[in-house]
Formats: structure tokens, C-alpha cells, sequence
């Protein structure tokens, strides 16, 4: 039997909507037969304006309470200048450590 969807009748269009309800009655029985769909989410609450706000200010009240006990913060110690270097310092280490290199790969190793 086909249905000429160009020009529904009446009776076939309600013909046609029984057998979508069937369809969607069956589909729904199945799914929770074999549980293939999840249960639907629980709705958001929604707070109100004001009651955000209550607890926007209990919360900074509670944060300054936590930071008016805590004790002051500690003196920070001056830094000390870095040692610097004269160049005459660089250049004497600097050919130390081309000795030592030199003696190094003599001998045939790559490592110290």
C-alpha cells in the first residue's frame, strides 16, 4: 500500500500520524529495554539577583576575616649585589679551561 503524499486525504494523514506514534511509542520501549539512551539532564535552578549577591558578600566578608588574622608579611632581605668579573678574571679562566680541553683531547678522550 502506498500513500500519495502530493495530496494526503484526511483519513491517510491520520493513518500516517498513528503509525509515527507507534513508531516513536515502540522506539521508547526499546530504549529502555536496552537502556540505549541516557535519562534526560535535571533542569538548572536559577538564583536570583539578590541572592547571588548575598553570597557574593558573605564570601569577600568571610576572605577578609581569613586575611585580617593572618600575620603581617615578613621584611624581605635586600638582595646582595652580584659579583662581577673583571675581564682580566674571564680571559685567565677562560684559557684555563682551553688548557685543560687541549690536555683532554690529546690524551683521545671526549670526556674530562
Amino acid at each position: 500500500m502506498s500513500i500519495d503524499l502530493s495530496s494526503p486525504s484526511a483519513t491517510a494523514l491520520r493513518r500516517a500520524a498513528d503509525i509515527k506514534e507507534t513508531i516513536e511509542k515502540l522506539g521508547k520501549e526499546l530504549n529502555s529495554l536496552i537502556g540505549g539512551s541516557a535519562p534526560p539532564l535535571p533542569k538548572r535552578r536559577k538564583m536570583s539577583a539578590a541572592a547571588r549577591a548575598k553570597i557574593s558578600a558573605a564570601a569577600k566578608a568571610r576572605w577578609a576575616k581569613v586575611k585580617a588574622t593572618k600575620p603581617a608579611a615578613k621584611a624581605v632581605k635586600p638582595v646582595k649585589k652580584k659579583f662581577k668579573m673583571s675581564a682580566a678574571a674571564k680571559a685567565k679562566l677562560s684559557a684555563l679551561a682551553k688548557a685543560r680541553w687541549a690536555k683532554v683531547k690529546n690524551a683521545g678522550r671526549k670526556k674530562l
